[in-house]
């Protein structure tokens, strides 16, 4: 091999490898994400921030499903490259498939290997290459399960912070203008224990799954930064009770707020002295108006 053949064989598992980075981080390493999904994630996000109606709602969807075809792209160009200076020599083609030697010729089989397709149109001649083709056709399987386990954790913690956003404005409209303090005490104490446990959980999926911060709601009702506001109200109503349990799930509820905050803090860039004023940036930031006003 020479070193043009060098070269491309150097840039091809390049590519490979932080395709590989970008899938290791974004599904398996706690609490990261890639270099790669993230740059895409945050770019279609401050597009959508300028975009006016639905367009701005279904940039997360397609930000995501662009980065499934980055990683796609990534492997697909990598394993070309390195089949790139093997042609072609390196494979054996079928009767009546002509030989070709160019780029196209390469991606093409790094496609059809890629997919697991194997027309058998076209076979590696080399036992090394035979060995590097069955590695990609593993990768290919392996990346095509990696996306659909993408995609089935990311939305049940998208629904996950509906229900409490949803939750959060039954509460409103059951207790009324009197809010935690209307009802008794040890039912209310329960109820912010509850919710507590909720919050905690939208902190998790926001930290385990980053992409899901990108994504903005229709309805201001089942979105949790139009919202959330209302869970410190009753935070500090329920401290200012004179029932010592429904104070206790007020600090519940608070630390809860709080952490949820640090983590919109230091994740996504929300500034803010204190939690009140960073979720107030995350509300503004997702363009929602709090429903109490």
């Amino acid at each position: 091999m020479d070193f043009e053949g060098m070269l491309l064989t150097v840039l091809g598992a390049g590519l490979i490898l932080l395709m590989l980075i970008d899938v290791f981080s974004t599904l398996l390493y706690p609490h990261g994400t890639g270099p790669v999904g993230r740059g895409i994630m945050r770019g279609f996000w401050l597009v959508s921030r300028k975009l006016r109606g639905r367009g701005s709602f279904i940039a997360a969807p397609l930000a995501m499903a662009a980065v499934i075809g980055m990683w796609a792209s990534l492997a697909a160009i990598g394993w070309a490259l390195i089949y790139l200076p093997h042609l072609p020599n390196g494979f054996v083609p079928g009767p009546g498939v002509p030989e070709h030697s160019d780029f196209a010729e390469a991606l093409y089989i790094s496609l059809v290997t890629l997919s697991t397709v194997g027309f058998g149109d076209i076979v590696p001649a080399h036992p090394l290459l035979r060995l590097v083709v069955a590695l990609q056709a593993v990768t290919g399987f392996g990346l095509l399960t990696a996306t659909v386990t993408w995609i089935l954790q990311t939305y049940p913690a998208l629904n996950r912070r509906r229900t409490l956003a949803h939750q959060l404005n039954l509460f409103r409209e059951a207790a009324g203008p009197g809010g935690v303090l209307s009802l008794e005490p040890r039912h209310a104490a329960g109820l912010l224990e509850s919710m507590a446990g909720n919050v905690a959980s939208v902190s998790i999926d926001l930290l385990a799954f980053h992409e899901t911060y990108y994504f903005r709601e229709v309805e201001p009702r089942g979105s949790l930064p139009a919202t959330v506001a209302y869970a410190q109200e009753l935070a500090s109503q329920a401290q200012l009770s004179e029932s010592s349990e429904l104070q206790f799930a007020g600090r519940m509820l608070h630390a809860s707020l709080d952490a949820l905050a640090d983590v919109l803090r230091g994740k996504f860039g929300h500034s803010g002295a204190t939690s009140s004023d960073v979720l107030d940036s995350y509300e503004l930031h997702h363009r929602h108006v709090r429903g109490g006003n």
